[in-house]
């Protein structure tokens, strides 16, 4: 039988090709043609099937889709432990807001690159971002060959990034015309929440979001704090300001989403936003939990998201898992609550689908595109092997991930990364760091 040839063959001792483990194959290997999945099953009938240049085994490897976060703010690296221990509106308002009024545009670039390689060596394959200058995160996540959503958060008043608001406009149109046709990029229309952005504003982003068939991506209801502001602003709860502005759809993505009611919980699931869940950061601002499982239980897509390194303090979705995992289990006072599957897929397909790229990502399927990493089982903290998911969730680190395969591309190998050098963004990292320790003084 003559073989068909691929670009490349990942094999392990276990393939996950999603979220359950009913779906689990020992022995299994994935053929990767271009940028696509050709096939996959067991090892021996792929090999039997397919010829390759390049094939990459794992003794004690574990396949998976890759994880998807969807909520991240990737520059903010540069910020990581610059203000810990404070509420949310104190850290933003006296903090993060006046240092990022001296970010640039190379800060932005090179903060995008360390965010991506930590994303990369733990296990993330897409992610959705939001902040200034995100020209240079594209242009970061394009060189890397991470696959990614970007969007320039805009607000009322006149940002570091692009000066006045109309000009902000200007900055998003230009991001639209030139990611349009690209593979692994595309942009969101993204104001930053209600408190921010005057109602005439999160319209006017809503009708660019339309007219673009993207996804409009927001912070909302992210803490008691942003009710209360609704609540004397508009007298109603954030949810049912943008409700009641024709802004909440299937392309809404909410991220927090912590201070909910009954009824918003409602209006989330009736109008089908979906939610970016980031318990690591909503836990470390004090803002809050949001109630995960009802919002399951009313049928929402509802996604995981570390936030940005300045109120996490970290990328490593597997960290993210673990928390969001155990956290319910304590909020409901219930030990199955939030159970592993039910998490494994809130990070892998439920993110794929709150990102509108389900039909691309998010498991391990024939004509999908080929985003999958590869984890080292053979180490005392995941020894013995009963339950895959269960090991992904509880006890895997994003150190454990050896390769990671974006788009068919092989980004990290053994651990070590191929498109990006890792030593020189380090190096240049720590100079920023330097000059933002100086500027804090002055």
């Amino acid at each position: 039988m003559t073989k068909s040839h691929v670009d490349l063959i990942v094999s392990g001792d276990y393939l996950l090709p999603e979220a359950s483990q009913q779906s689990l194959i020992k022995n299994g290997a994935v053929a990767i043609a271009g940028d696509t999945i050709a096939a996959l099953g067991k090892s021996s009938t792929i090999l039997e099937q397919y010829s390759t240049d390049k094939h990459l085994h794992t003794d004690h490897g574990l396949i998976m889709p890759g994880l998807i976060n969807t909520h991240t703010h990737a520059p903010m690296a540069c910020f990581r432990g610059l203000a810990d221990d404070l509420p949310l509106m104190t850290w933003l308002e006296e903090h993060i807001f006046p240092v990022e009024a001296s970010l640039t545009p190379d800060m932005v670039y090179q903060s995008t690159l360390l965010s991506i390689a930590e994303m990369i060596k733990s296990g993330t394959t897409s992610f959705c971002d939001m902040y200034l200058f995100s020209k240079e995160v594209a242009r970061a996540a394009a060189e890397s060959g991470m696959r990614a959503l970007i969007g320039e958060v805009l607000y009322d008043f006149p940002s570091p990034c692009y000066g006045d608001l109309e000009n902000g406009f200007s900055y998003v149109d230009d991001l639209f015309d030139q990611y349009q046709d690209h593979p692994l990029i595309s942009i969101t229309a993204t104001p930053h929440s209600v408190y921010t952005c005057a109602p005439e504003l999160l319209t006017r982003l809503g009708r660019v979001a339309e007219d673009h068939g993207s996804l409009y991506s927001i912070h909302l209801s992210e803490n008691l704090a942003e009710l209360n502001t609704c609540k004397d602003r508009f007298g109603c709860s954030p949810v049912e300001h943008l409700d009641k502005l024709g802004l909440l759809g299937p392309q809404t993505l909410a991220a927090h989403c912590v201070v909910l009611s009954d009824k918003d919980i409602e209006t989330l699931a009736e109008q089908q936003v979906k939610v970016a869940h980031c318990q690591e950061s909503n836990m470390k601002l004090a803002s809050g939990t949001a109630p995960v499982v009802r919002m399951l239980q009313a049928g929402i897509t509802v996604s995981i998201g570390t936030d940005g390194a300045a109120s996490n303090n970290d990328v490593d979705m597997f960290g993210e898992m673990n928390t969001v995992a155990k956290i319910h289990k304590v909020d409901r006072m219930d030990a199955t609550a939030m159970n592993a599957e039910q998490t494994l897929y809130a990070a892998s397909l439920g993110g794929a689908q709150a990102l509108g790229h389900q039909h691309k990502t998010g498991n391990l399927v024939t004509g999908k595109k080929a985003d999958l990493i590869v984890l080292n089982m053979n180490q005392p903290h995941l020894t013995p092997l009963y339950n895959i998911p269960s090991h992904l969730v509880y006890a895997a680190r994003g150190a454990d991930v050896l390769h990671s395969v974006i788009n068919g591309r092989i980004l990290m190998e053994n651990k070590t990364l191929q498109s990006l050098d890792e030593n020189k963004i380090l190096d240049q990292m720590r100079i920023i760091g330097q000059n933002i320790t100086r500027h804090g003084k002055d």
